[in-house]
């Protein structure tokens, strides 16, 4: 049986914290470091709020994360089934934001590409939003000795 976990809850901003909160637990297996961990959250919460603003644009909806661990790698996939992107390209480019008149700032996905180690971003208009994360616990601070 693989070590994973499924999770589901209503698009609303008050439930960035749970997700965070409750991915951070699943992969404390691992032990990560303070560090890494506070990278996890971050980048969960970075993807959560885009499906809460984005995807859903305040409108009811649910959030779908799902978290593996093999080794000492961990998979997150946070989903919705909101408006999709059309071009994620695109959305990915820094301080691009489809809403320049709000507190956005265009960094979402940056930020998650900033803290962990890939990032797989797949969308389709009408059908909604897969963001796949990954990231190696143990690697921080490698290949910093001797310089």
């Amino acid at each position: 049986m693989k070590d994973k976990m499924k999770l589901e809850f209503p698009a609303k901003s008050a439930y960035e914290s749970f997700a965070r909160v409750t991915v951070a637990a699943f992969i404390s297996k691992l032990d990560p470091t303070i560090v890494e961990i506070n990278e996890i959250k971050t980048a969960v919460s970075e993807a959560v709020t885009n499906s809460v603003i984005h995807g859903y644009e305040g409108e009811d909806g649910i959030i779908y994360i799902e978290c593996e661990l093999k080794g000492n790698n961990a998979k997150i996939v946070i989903a919705d089934k909101g408006k999709g992107i059309e071009n994620v390209q695109q959305a990915m480019t820094p301080l691009f934001t489809t809403n320049p008149d709000g507190e956005r700032s265009g960094m979402g996905f940056t930020v998650m590409e900033t803290f962990m180690d890939n990032v797989e971003v797949k969308s389709l208009p009408g059908i909604g939003t897969k963001i796949t994360m990954y990231k190696t616990i143990g690697t921080i601070g490698e290949g910093a000795e001797g310089e």
